[in-house]
């Protein structure tokens, strides 16, 4: 023990100030130059991912802060600390992974890939996708379900999927590895109050959820609906309160579809900075691969939703339902800028 009247007590503050005084100002430095935010995982990450993902990023600095002091003598958390340093690490799912799922409803073959071949049949399927957009450029990729929860009937209301038809797709995808989207269409009925029976799901740890705007009106097939980015916004932050509230750890996704100006009102306002939810704008024109990429233009105008999603669909027969040539993987990723969560239905 140092005495508190000797040289050496007075020279070990000494340097501890001048220590907190470099520390700090290293802080501020660092707070004033988001470049020099250190990068998460490997590879090369572009201006534009570090502005997406900016949350991930700074998990990483955190990290490497928690391994600096825990290396520092006699330093140890205290269990509050510790707690809360636990909570506060995970980085984007969209980080180092690209997304790829087939759409539709498990009870109809017209709604989509999902009710024509059984889950082990598209688990092979998917994979085999999945390996002709890793040699088209793709990142790793992830594979999922995208279910349609809501479907709207004539006159806007609502039919929902069978509880446990819904519990076994995402109880089967969570056993092997696969994610499930959740989709609600709507209706006739208030988004906020829709949005609120999905959130329960979450709990399951491969769950995201989805919204569709075209559906949101009491004329289907009459009218397209849409959604403002007032109600957007709103979604967003019942979401990830609700997460906060229930200790569901990480980040999930919220998938908005758009293929028509009117379907999302005053889109410039939507915001794409929530801590804990990711917004997807999924871009999900159907035709021949020119009017697909007229159609992709004009969503990726939307520059302050920067993570886009981009939907195909298969020639299963249907009139006014088929991609005419189906675009390969390669022009999917020559998109600009590039999808990150590609559909199929």
């Amino acid at each position: 023990m140092v005495p508190n009247n000797s040289p050496a007590f007075h020279y070990l503050w000494k340097y501890r100030a001048v220590f907190l005084c470099f520390f700090l100002l290293g802080g501020f430095v660092f707070a004033q130059n988001p470049a020099s935010y250190p990068s998460a995982g490997t590879g090369d990450y572009s201006q534009e991912a570090r502005h997406i993902f900016h949350g991930a990023f700074f998990n990483s600095y955190i990290e490497a802060k928690r391994a600096r002091d825990a290396a520092m003598p006699y330093w140890a958390p205290t269990e509050r600390e510790h707690r809360a340093l636990a909570e506060s690490q995970y980085e984007s799912l969209l980080l180092n992974n690209d997304i790829l799922l087939y759409y539709g409803h498990p009870m109809s073959r017209t709604m989509g890939v999902l009710g024509r071949f059984s889950m082990e049949e598209q688990r092979e399927m998917l994979m085999e996708l999945a390996a002709e957009y890793r040699q088209a450029g793709s990142r790793n990729m992830i594979l999922g379900f995208y279910i349609i929860y809501g479907t709207v009937w004539p006159g806007g209301d609502i039919g929902i999927i069978r509880s446990s038809v819904l519990t076994e797709w995402i109880e089967w995808s969570l056993e092997n590895d696969m994610l499930m989207f959740i989709d609600h269409q709507i209706g006739r009925f208030d988004p906020v109050a829709q949005f609120r029976t999905l959130l329960p799901y979450l709990r399951y740890p491969n769950v995201h959820l989805a919204l569709d705007p075209e559906w949101r009106t009491q004329r289907p097939m009459q009218e397209l609906g849409h959604l403002t980015a007032a109600e957007i916004n709103q979604i967003q932050a019942i979401m990830e309160d609700y997460m906060i509230e229930n200790n569901i750890p990480g980040e999930r996704l919220l998938m908005i579809h758009q293929f028509h100006p009117t379907m999302i009102r005053n889109r410039e306002d939507i915001r794409a900075d929530f801590t804990r939810v990711r917004l997807v704008h999924s871009i999900s024109g159907i035709g021949p691969p020119r009017l697909k990429r007229d159609t992709y233009a004009f969503g990726a105008q939307a520059a302050n939703i920067p993570v886009k999603g981009f939907k195909l669909w298969y020639d299963f027969g249907l009139s006014g339902h088929t991609d005419t040539p189906l675009m390969p993987p390669r022009e999917v990723m020559n998109l600009n800028p590039r999808p990150y969560v590609i559909i199929y239905q």
